[in-house]
């Protein structure tokens, strides 16, 4: 029952619009131009501020995984030097084991044994003493990566907070002024009928600065200037018909139904 009665609201509105003349139409039409431009203006002064300020989370974002991953490599260094330097307190151990035990061996081949295990466990010092030279290098190059990635991280941090305070600040000054033209724009799209709400639509998103609906300036299109001829100007005065540029297809309104907008 509800779907009906909108239907039936929708058909009787669709009816009082089609009795609607061109020239309103065309007020209509340019009516919702100016107030939409005023839109785009709002968020022109806003400018690149909100991609910037995007661009600078990410950015944040990534510094701070590269940090955390930097501080656990540097953890993981950390922990293999403590490793390698506990291999070397227990190889001396077992050196001084064998050495003591070479002490009391019965024949040359076990003591030639013992020497080879000596000789093994100062290999594996050695091996790790080389180990830990190349973690602490590697360690202090880390540092310096990390050093610079903070550096950098509170650098953007800056940044943003410098961003955000400057969007926020326009958003105060602009947010209560876009959403009355939003709404007054909502509202001035109830007044024309679909089939040119969605061409002026359609225009609107293909024009480079937005305009979909212009007046006639020195006898040219308003928004590519290129020129009109006298007939079509003719036709255009007459509000009889809607009618489009021919080389930019933006819909042409004359200055009297500018006048009309003003007034």
């Amino acid at each position: 029952m509800a779907v009906e009665k909108q239907k039936a609201a929708k058909q009787q509105q669709d009816e009082e619009l089609s009795e609607v003349s061109v020239e309103q139409k065309l007020v209509a039409l340019y009516t919702l131009q100016q107030i939409d431009s005023q839109v785009d203006r709002i968020r022109i002064i806003r400018g690149e501020l909100p991609l910037e300020v995007q661009d600078l989370e990410d950015e944040i974002v990534g510094l701070e995984t590269r940090v955390d991953n930097l501080d656990k490599e540097g953890k993981e260094l950390h922990d293999a030097i403590a490793g390698k330097k506990q291999a070397i307190k227990d190889s001396e151990g077992l050196i001084k084991r064998y050495e003591e035990q070479q002490q009391n061996v019965r024949n040359n081949r076990e003591y030639d044994s013992l020497s080879k295990e000596i000789e093994f466990q100062t290999l594996e010092i050695q091996l790790s003493e080389k180990r830990i030279r190349e973690f602490t290098e590697s360690l202090e190059e880390l540092g310096g990566q990390i050093k610079i990635a903070k550096e950098r991280l509170k650098e953007r941090s800056a940044d943003l907070d410098i961003k955000k305070s400057e969007l926020q600040s326009i958003i105060d000054e602009t947010e209560k002024d876009e959403v009355n033209l939003t709404e007054k724009s909502k509202a001035n799209e109830k007044l024309i009928e679909d089939r040119l709400l969605v061409a002026y639509k359609r225009i609107r998103k293909n024009a480079r600065n937005g305009l979909a609906v212009v007046q006639i300036e020195r006898d040219a299109c308003g928004g590519c200037f290129n020129k009109i001829p006298p007939q079509h100007q003719l036709d255009i005065r007459m509000h009889k018909k809607i009618i489009v540029c021919e080389y930019c297809g933006r819909i042409l309104v004359d200055h009297e139904i500018a006048e009309q907008y003003s007034a």
